[in-house]
């Protein structure tokens, strides 16, 4: 069920619930460039490339719930609220984590 907070419509009440604790989080200052829907273009290798380029257009997109900064380093996190994974994303899931070198961070709803 779609639900708003601050003005910005959410697929559900868990990733609306989830951007008000984001959002506490920030003005306390423990995290700060809070972004909402992240994107993050997948691309692949063509049948004879040894590696992807920039210059190849991507195949698909994926994109996250939030991403921010933590700490006095900055650590970034990738958050994707949950209730079900489906295929489609459990693959995204796995290209993203491989092509970018990060772990997004499933949060249940």
């Amino acid at each position: 069920m779609k639900t708003e907070v601050d003005g910005v419509v959410f697929a559900s009440k868990a990733e609306a619930r989830r951007y008000a604790e984001l959002r506490l989080l920030e003005k306390a200052k423990e995290i700060y460039d809070l972004e909402l829907q992240p994107k993050f273009p997948i691309y692949v290798a063509r049948p004879g490339q040894t590696s992807v380029t920039r210059a190849t257009k991507p195949v698909c997109t994926y994109i996250a719930d939030f991403r921010y900064r933590k700490g006095p380093r900055g650590i970034l996190t990738i958050e994707d609220v949950k209730g079900m994974k489906t295929p489609v994303y459990r693959l995204k899931k796995k290209l993203v984590e491989a092509q970018y070198g990060i772990e997004i961070q499933e949060i249940r709803s």
